[in-house]
C-alpha cells in the first residue's frame, strides 16, 4: 500500500481495500494515529519519512490508536486540542459519551492505544504548520480540523463523513449520532466548517470531498436544532 496524495502537500496513508480510517502526512506531521489494529500498516508506510509531531483531529479509539507507540518510537511530541487531553492521557474515557453496543465497547476497546502525554497543547487559532487550527466540537469535545488558508485545503477528521460504512460507497454524512456526544454541536460545527469555504475536504473516513457546491448544498439542508 502507497501514500496518495490528495492535496498539495498532503498525503494520505494506504488502506486495503477503503480509506475506512483515514491517516494523513501533511509534511513532516503525522494528522492522526489510526487504531491499534493499524500497527503494521501505519508505521511501514512512514519508516522512510522524517516526522516531527503527531497532531489529532480528536482523541477517540480509530484516531489516537498508535500515537504512544509513534511518538515514543519515533521521538516525537503529541499534539491535541485542550478539550481532549484528559482523554488522551487517561484521565476521561475516551469513548466519553457514545451509546455502543457491548459487541461495540469490546471492539472499541481493542482499538484503543494506552494513554500518553500531550506535549503541545491546542487551542482554536493555534497554528500547526501551515494549517489553522479550528475547534469544531461535538462530535468530540476536543474535536478540530486543519484548515490552509493559502488554498483551502481541510484536514477535518469526523465532523463530517464520507462513507456509508455498511456498503463501502462514498457519500456526505454527519457522524454517527451513537459515537457523538452532542449531534447539534456537530451541526454547528459542520456549519463551522462550511463557512471556511474550504476547496477540498480530507476526512476521517472516506475518500477526499471536492464538490464544494455539494457539500455547501449538503451543510445547508441540515436541520436547525
Amino acid at each position: 500500500m502507497a501514500l496518495k496524495q490528495v492535496a498539495p502537500g498532503v498525503e494520505r496513508l494506504g488502506q486495503f481495500p477503503l480509506p475506512m480510517v483515514n491517516v494523513y502526512l501533511a509534511g513532516d506531521i503525522l494528522v492522526d494515529a489510526g487504531t491499534t489494529w493499524d500497527r503494521f500498516r501505519i508505521p511501514r508506510q512512514i519508516k522512510d519519512r522524517k516526522l516531527s509531531m503527531i497532531t489529532l483531529t480528536h482523541v477517540h479509539p480509530d484516531h489516537q490508536g498508535l500515537a504512544r507507540d509513534i511518538c515514543r518510537d519515533r521521538d516525537i511530541p503529541l499534539a491535541c486540542h485542550v478539550d481532549d487531553v484528559d482523554a488522551m492521557e487517561g484521565r476521561r474515557p475516551v469513548s466519553e459519551g457514545q451509546i455502543t453496543s457491548s459487541l461495540l465497547k469490546k471492539i472499541q476497546g481493542s482499538w484503543e492505544g494506552p494513554p500518553h502525554k500531550v506535549s503541545r497543547v491546542l487551542e482554536d487559532g493555534d497554528q500547526v504548520g501551515d494549517f489553522t487550527v479550528v475547534h469544531t466540537p461535538g462530535h468530540a469535545r476536543g474535536h478540530v480540523v486543519y484548515f490552509r488558508e493559502s488554498d483551502g485545503v481541510t484536514i477535518c477528521g469526523d465532523v463530517i463523513r464520507n462513507l456509508n460504512y455498511a456498503t463501502g460507497m462514498s457519500g456526505l454524512d454527519e457522524p454517527p449520532e451513537m459515537f457523538t456526544y452532542d449531534p447539534a454541536e456537530n451541526r454547528n460545527s459542520i456549519r463551522k466548517l462550511a463557512a471556511l469555504n474550504p476547496t477540498v475536504l480530507l476526512p476521517g473516513h472516506g475518500p477526499a470531498v471536492t464538490d464544494m457546491d455539494e457539500f455547501q448544498a449538503w451543510a445547508a439542508a441540515l436541520p436547525q436544532d
